[in-house]
């Protein structure tokens, strides 16, 4: 994997990203050569037009990462790849659209635009044929050797079984550090050079999986093996890599001190991300301030009480503040005083409710909260204090999620289906703390533009 701005990308994915954008710039020059042919135009130089096949380039290519077409599901199924495909170059008319009324001078023609979407949606679509075997196949997969043969080893040969994995393990090696759940692992005690053996495998990590650390791990054999220019990690920074997560049954105080990343801070990001926030906070409320008008009408008409709802919620430092949302519940749901998880089909959600949480209409109204400073865009779902309270007692590094803003949409809220339990809080913990400790631009811009993939595909909204 490359990692860019702090978060980890697959070498096939960054190839087949560069590969796509090519196909785009001469999907759109050829549209546009064919349409000046018929229309007996003169072909200028490829320079003078530069501009609107950029354009075209980045609205499609912006559209693709919107809906998933990087996702490991695309990478390995070409019947999924194709619908994904076909829904970014449907998005892509939206975006061309809206950079038209903008730049004009800077956008294809629309007839131009036409034949280039027709020859993006093919070129890229043999190109998933032609590369389909190759970007699951081995040439792109990162050997690994595992020293470890236990539970913990039994993570990463579990991770390596998932569809779209970016390694392969050449070998497991026995550490005699307590129970061996991997039988076909290589006691170490049957090696007598290990960094020889590791060179011979071709492997180019090598993982510390040790069940018991305290006196049992190979301090002379790692520094070999490093000194050869092989990776070494421990199992909590590669399950972060793999997983896009901080595994909380893996990671301890002293790794999440000393590793890089919690910088989320810094003066400049911290500017940056709240000029952001103010700005794409106003003109959200603007454009959609007739929608949430309706669906405040709508929620109004279907059920007697407000149609807006504010909650108290937790913030940055544990700071709480009122959230608003448009009301999807009947009023006085939780009429004992007690907050109540939300369930699956829960009965207290009204009719026009289910069909606003579906559309994520409901959270619209929380764009005040960003332009008050309370939210950003991006960040932790806010929490209730009872709810914060008594997950900080069972959830270790709880109360580190605090330190970020709170936001709308997440790292948690694209990777992790929504969910209502300790387990589900414990899953997103994990994604919340990456996001925290991996914080960049590059990364918030990534998690707004695949929200877009779970407004498209909602599959566990309440």
């Amino acid at each position: 994997m490359i990692r860019l701005f702090k978060h980890y990308i697959p070498h096939a994915v960054l190839m087949l990203g560069m590969l796509d954008f090519v196909l785009l710039v001469a999907a759109a020059e050829t549209g546009w050569v064919l349409r000046a042919h018929q229309i007996a135009m003169d072909i200028e130089p490829l320079m003078t037009r530069f501009g609107p096949l950029l354009s075209f380039a980045i609205a499609l290519q912006t559209a693709m990462i919107a809906v998933g077409v990087y996702g490991p599901e695309a990478l390995t199924s070409l019947r999924f790849a194709t619908a994904r495909l076909l829904v970014a170059i449907s998005l892509g008319v939206i975006f061309l659209s809206v950079m038209h009324f903008m730049m004009p001078d800077y956008t294809l023609w629309r007839s131009n635009s036409l034949y280039a979407m027709i020859l993006a949606f093919l070129f890229l679509l043999v190109l998933r044929i032609l590369l389909g075997s190759l970007l699951g196949s081995e040439a792109f997969k990162r050997r690994l050797v595992v020293l470890g043969a236990g539970k913990r080893a039994d993570r990463i040969r579990q991770l390596e079984k998932r569809p779209g994995s970016g390694f392969i393990v050449v070998g497991y090696i026995a550490m005699n550090d307590g129970e061996q759940v991997i039988p076909e692992a290589i006691n170490r005690n049957a090696i007598y050079n290990m960094s020889d053996f590791v060179v011979r495998l071709a492997a180019s990590e090598v993982i510390l999986a040790l069940e018991e650390r305290r006196n049992s791990v190979p301090m002379s054999d790692l520094l070999r093996i490093k000194t050869t220019g092989v990776h070494v990690n421990d199992l909590s920074t590669f399950l972060e890599r793999e997983t896009g997560r901080i595994d909380l049954d893996t990671v301890n105080p002293s790794w999440l001190i000393f590793s890089d990343g919690f910088s989320s801070g810094q003066r400049i990001s911290a500017i940056a991300k709240r000029l952001f926030d103010v700005v794409a906070s106003a003109v959200l409320l603007a454009l959609t301030a007739p929608l949430i008008a309706l669906g405040a009408l709508a929620v109004m008409i279907d059920s007697r009480g407000p149609a807006f709802y504010k909650q108290l919620r937790v913030g940055l430092y544990g700071q709480e503040f009122y959230i608003v949302k448009l009301r999807t519940m009947r009023q006085n749901a939780e009429s004992a005083g007690q907050a109540v998880w939300a369930e699956k089909d829960d009965p207290r959600i009204t009719r026009i409710g289910r069909l606003l949480r579906k559309l994520r209409i409901d959270e619209l109204p929380q764009a005040w909260n960003v332009l008050k400073g309370d939210m950003s865009f991006v960040g932790p779902r806010p929490e209730r204090q009872q709810f914060v309270s008594d997950l900080e007692q069972q959830l270790r590094y709880y109360a580190e999620r605090h330190m970020v803003k709170p936001g709308i949409t997440g790292w948690a809220q694209i990777n992790y289906p929504y969910g209502a339990s300790i387990e589900d809080a414990r899953h997103k913990l994990e994604y919340d703390l990456y996001y925290a400790k991996n914080y960049s631009p590059f990364l918030d811009l990534l998690i707004i533009l695949q929200t877009l993939r779970v407004i498209l595909w909602p599959e566990g909204a309440r």
